[in-house]
């Protein structure tokens, strides 16, 4: 056989009317279908399922995330400003209360019992003033240009005459261009806690100094006054961290703070740890002395108005989030369930009309069995009539051996045609044990084409063109009706060449598969016919020229190996037969056992 490339037989075919002119001959089983639906729409439902998380909550989750964290960021942000601006309330306050004492003090100069050598009686007077308008004033005292002490009133009356010179508010304040000070809190000569706020006045090219005592305690408790918010904790410190004034309950005047602002900001806002909470604190400098206000607040509670919120709005969104994905994930099995049983009624539907077609084509091969035999039995009948003529005396017909013998051989051709009939209808549903051996399906095809050629093709000019795969391997099976298939399929596309023409033979192996496939250039299939062709008597072909059981045989064969057969046609340009072998000894397990 002369081997050569026959891929481009159909090429000029396009796909979809190949795709739409296809026919598979492979007997379907109810049970594998149903089970290939279930999953089928199982898969459905859970890719939707994944498309609803994906399409769904993921973007909800993300959006969610990132809103979580601008609010976190905005909640935290929030809480700084509202420190803050307390912190620069207090600080304004504090600044205005200092100031305040500072022209109570600054007042005593311009008073009317004011002498440059006060009487105690006047100095009482001045106190009695200064406590007049605030009750935190201790004490006052009156220095002469060397820093003595000349006069004092208020409970520490050993002050009298003490030299304040070498003191460090007292220097600061003579060094100082400002005309007054507010000094750190400390202890001083009389050795207990205080502030001293001291002011400067010049008469005759001298200078003299008025300074009072402040109480720290009533100092605290104006500050604890004017604070603002819950859990809100106001202290002052110096640039050093030492407390000036604290919550006795927290620490004591002149201890060192658990929190230092930098110094090179005049205001902020930061997070710091104490005592194992986390803790918010704004710091402001007080403009009147070099002291800094420390506000603080827990975070937990600077936070908590908008950290319900956010868990209102956080739980409210999980609660719809998961309530519209049981919406969507009950619809979806709801819609996916009512489709799978649709396609399984549909599927059941589709078997009822294989059943009822099978039965139509049982219908159809009894009438054509009846149609079949009663020619060569109305043949046989007529020619016996004819015999019994002729040997009528009273007819006188030729009755000699030769006549008699030429009407006995019609008979036995009728015969021999009716016993082909019943022999065919034996080989599609004969009950017999396979008899399988290992075949080379090349040396097969050979065979077939090389009987054939004698025979079918030699009116015809057909070319016959094939690509065998070389190495192809062995199947089990019967040799003899594996060449009545291929010689079946070899004949039929031969009848649809008209005269000239090419037949193409391919085989190849894969996936377990042996595939042969038979193109022709013939006239092809017509589409309303591509169902019936493997219906036992279905024939195109007029003049009593076949008896359509030709590929009804088989397709019964291929079945009977395990295998299938499928089909393209387009009317006008040819067909292809592809039957599908498998390979190896498992092709002996599927081999079906005949039905007894």
């Amino acid at each position: 056989m002369r081997v050569w490339d026959t891929s481009h037989l159909l090429d000029d075919i396009p796909a979809h009317k190949q795709a739409s002119a296809g026919h598979i001959y492979a007997p379907a089983d109810s049970q594998a279908n149903l089970q290939r639906i279930r999953f089928h729409f199982k898969q459905l439902q859970t890719r939707l399922i994944l498309g609803l998380v994906l399409g769904f909550l993921l973007p909800n989750a993300l959006l969610s995330a990132y809103f979580h964290f601008q609010f976190t960021h905005t909640l935290k942000e929030s809480a700084k400003l509202s420190l803050a601006a307390v912190a620069e309330s207090q600080k304004n306050t504090i600044d205005l209360y200092l100031q305040e004492r500072v022209v109570n003090l600054y007042n005593l100069f311009h008073s009317k019992d004011f002498s440059l050598n006060p009487t105690q009686e006047q100095m009482e007077t001045l106190l009695a003033s200064l406590k007049h308008f605030h009750d935190g004033f201790i004490d006052v005292g009156f220095f002469d240009p060397r820093g003595v002490q000349i006069a004092c009133a208020g409970p520490f009356h050993s002050l009298l005459g003490m030299d304040y010179s070498h003191e460090p508010w007292y220097h600061t304040l003579l060094e100082d261009s400002k005309n007054y000070l507010i000094s750190d809190i400390y202890l001083g000569f009389r050795k207990v806690p205080h502030f001293t706020i001291a002011i400067k006045q010049v008469f005759d090219n001298q200078t003299y100094v008025m300074r009072a005592s402040l109480d720290p305690d009533k100092f605290y408790i104006f500050l604890r006054a004017i604070s603002q918010g819950k859990e809100v904790e106001s202290t002052l410190i110096n640039h050093q961290g030492i407390y000036q004034v604290v919550d006795p309950g927290r620490s004591q005047f002149l201890n060192r703070s658990d929190y230092i602002p930098p110094p090179i900001s005049p205001a902020g806002v930061e997070e710091f740890e104490r005592d194992n909470q986390k803790m918010l604190v704004a710091y402001a400098s007080i403009k009147e002395t070099p002291w800094v206000l420390l506000t603080m607040q827990p975070v937990s509670v600077a936070q908590a108005g908008m950290i319900n919120t956010r868990l209102v709005l956080t739980t409210s969104l999980v609660i719809i989030s998961l309530l519209i994905s049981a919406i969507i994930y009950f619809t979806i099995r709801r819609l996916v369930d009512r489709a799978r049983r649709m396609a399984e009624k549909g599927q059941q539907l589709q078997e009822m009309l294989t059943h009822a077609s099978k039965l139509a084509s049982i219908g159809e091969l009894a009438a054509g069995v009846a149609h079949e035999i009663n020619n060569p039995l109305a043949i046989i009948m007529a020619t016996s009539g004819v015999i019994r003529d002729m040997l009528n005396p009273e007819f006188e017909l030729d009755h000699s051996p030769e006549a008699i013998c030429k009407e006995l051989s019609v008979i036995d051709t009728a015969a021999d045609r009716a016993k082909g009939i019943t022999r065919k209808l034996q080989d599609m549903g004969k009950s017999r044990v396979p008899s399988v051996v290992e075949c080379d399906v090349n040396a097969l095809l050979d065979e077939v084409v090389g009987r054939l050629k004698k025979v079918e093709f030699k009116p015809k000019h057909i070319e016959i063109a094939g690509d065998l795969a070389p190495g192809l391997p062995r199947i089990f099976a019967e040799p003899e009706p594996l060449r009545q298939v291929f010689a079946n399929i070899l004949i039929n596309a031969c009848d649809a060449i008209a005269d000239r023409g090419t037949i193409g033979i391919t085989t190849e192996a894969k996936e377990d598969m042996i595939l042969v496939t038979i193109t022709d250039s013939g006239k092809g299939i017509p589409p309303e016919n591509l169902q019936l062709i493997f219906n036992p008597f279905f024939t195109t072909k007029g003049g009593g020229r076949s008896t359509g059981l030709g590929l009804s045989i088989a397709a019964s064969i291929v079945k009977y190996l395990g295998g299938i057969i499928r089909v393209n046609s387009i009317p006008g340009t040819g067909s292809s037969f592809t039957i599908l072998l498998p390979i190896n000894e498992q092709a002996q397990k599927t081999i079906k056992q005949p039905e007894k």
